[in-house]
């Protein structure tokens, strides 16, 4: 009985009110009452296509719409061969064609929220990775319709993060705030990194363990990610984020 209380106890402080003091900041700003007054143009922070000539590689994520978006985000792929005259944008939904190929800017908005820089990679490397990102994203097994499940997955944060998994080099995972990131493809229970550098555990996205260089150490309850980073010095707050040298807002 005293491990019972304890545990809840420690779920309430660990996760669900963090989870409530995120909702009640959402709760205090503007926001768009809905999809078609929601802001999708350019943030501003990519420079053109035709200006950026090596080869480069970003993910980006922001904040979702409505109450969801007080606790949770989502992740899209930026990619751009050199010399290219534009940017490659990879997103998943939940409706019209699951993987949306330049349906929006690659910096832009994203329910009116700023996008968030998750990774940024320039030159040899990058291109030397961008076709392992686009076999990534060609052998994603949910791309097709109907293969999106907005909790606990797979959603868009799952895409981008089998991604981030297919390619390890990439070196990063998404922010916590990236409900779905967790959930494994086909049903897995476990993955470790080809590098071996990173592994992690999950029961369906809903619970799970995640350790490594690139994850440091993390706790996952109901999608709420609760844990701390090493490599990157920072700590991992369910709804409201994280906070350290990690994610950078609008650059």
């Amino acid at each position: 009985m005293k491990f019972a209380k304890r545990f809840v106890v420690a779920v309430f402080l660990i996760y669900l009110l963090p989870a409530l003091a995120s909702a009640g900041l959402w709760a205090m700003k503007e926001h768009p009452t809905g999809y078609r007054n929601a802001r999708w143009s350019s943030a501003g922070i990519l420079p053109e296509a035709k200006a950026d000539n090596p080869a480069a590689i970003y993910v980006y994520s922001a904040m979702t719409g409505g109450l969801k978006g007080s606790i949770a985000s989502h992740a899209w792929i930026v990619t751009k061969q050199e010399g290219a005259a534009r940017y490659e944008r990879y997103d998943k939904v939940g409706w019209g064609t699951p993987i949306r190929r330049n349906a929006y800017p690659p910096d832009a908005y994203w329910y009116s929220n700023m996008p968030r820089r998750v990774l940024e990679l320039h030159g040899e490397e990058a291109a030397r990775l961008i076709p392992k990102i686009e076999k990534a994203i060609e052998d994603y097994p949910y791309g097709k319709p109907g293969g999106y499940h907005i909790y606990p997955g797979p959603n868009s944060n799952t895409f981008v993060a089998h991604v981030l998994r297919s390619v390890p080099e990439l070196g990063v995972v998404l922010p916590p705030d990236a409900v779905g990131r967790d959930y494994l493809p086909n049903g897995a229970f476990i993955h470790v990194a080809d590098d071996w550098k990173d592994i992690s555990l999950s029961l369906g996205g809903l619970l799970g363990v995640s350790a490594g260089v690139r994850s440091g150490f993390e706790l996952n309850f109901l999608g709420l990610v609760a844990g701390f980073d090493v490599v990157n010095p920072g700590i991992k707050i369910p709804g409201l984020g994280y906070f350290g040298t990690g994610y950078q807002l609008g650059v």
